[in-house]
């Protein structure tokens, strides 16, 4: 039996300008496949088109912004795999206490991750190949809560119980979750030497992952077609310590 590949296929990268979202769409280049990447800002997008080369494409969507999602994938047409990356994890990492918690702005920390993830999806999944996948994003505070930022586990879980749910109600469509740990992209490019050793320091791999390494995650649950509803964990080892 010859082994799974991504050459000739279609992949759409929300989030998808930068770090794991870039590196996804890649890795994907690399396998023969075809990209379009997505994300917010202009800017972002036409600098990794150029960066990506032949065989990619880019687009500007709104994630908060359902016409936005809708126009875009109207526009995208049909496609194998969706690759969600986008995310504003940054809202619930406020290290606030309950107590003083502004909850409004709480809420607002789900509008990319989650309802975003959703909104695309809803979009999505009509145009997507039947023998196709969806993988989302979530992060290893689902699993391993630290003091002072609660909702970031909050919305990490709810992002994979979403994937669960999903691949149940879109069958045989595909849907599954990656769940990174510390990963040296965007924000956390300019983290302290001290704070990443922190994070790191109980890790098997006791550093933070590079975004081509999880991107394999993503690679992977594409190509595997007998795999859904499942999240995959790249965290270096730390749930096991």
């Amino acid at each position: 039996m010859s082994q799974p590949t991504l050459r000739g296929q279609r992949i759409v990268v929300i989030g998808g300008s930068s770090g794991i979202g870039l590196a996804v769409a890649e890795g994907a280049l690399a396998e023969g496949a075809r990209v379009v990447v997505a994300s917010s800002r202009p800017e972002t997008v036409e600098t990794a088109v150029k960066h990506l080369g032949e065989g990619a494409a880019g687009a500007v969507v709104d994630c908060r912004d359902e016409a936005s999602i809708a126009t875009f994938f109207e526009t995208t047409g049909a496609f194998d795999h969706l690759a969600y990356t986008a995310g504003d994890w940054g809202r619930a990492m406020g290290g606030q206490s309950v107590a003083k918690m502004d909850v409004a702005s709480a809420k607002d920390g789900m509008a990319v991750r989650f309802w975003g993830a959703l909104m695309a999806i809803k979009h999505a999944q009509g145009r997507i190949s039947p023998t196709g996948s969806i993988t989302l994003t979530d992060g290893v505070l689902a699993h391993r809560p630290m003091r002072g930022v609660p909702l970031s586990t909050a919305f990490g879980g709810a992002v994979e119980h979403l994937a669960r749910g999903l691949a149940v109600d879109l069958a045989p469509l595909r849907v599954n979750a990656v769940c990174p740990g510390l990963v040296m992209s965007g924000a956390t490019k300019g983290m302290p030497e001290a704070m990443v050793k922190g994070f790191t320091a109980r890790c098997l791999i006791p550093r933070a992952g590079e975004p081509a390494e999880v991107a394999q995650a993503y690679l992977y649950l594409m190509r595997g077609a007998y795999t859904t509803g499942q999240v995959l964990i790249v965290d270096g080892g730390l749930m096991l310590t």
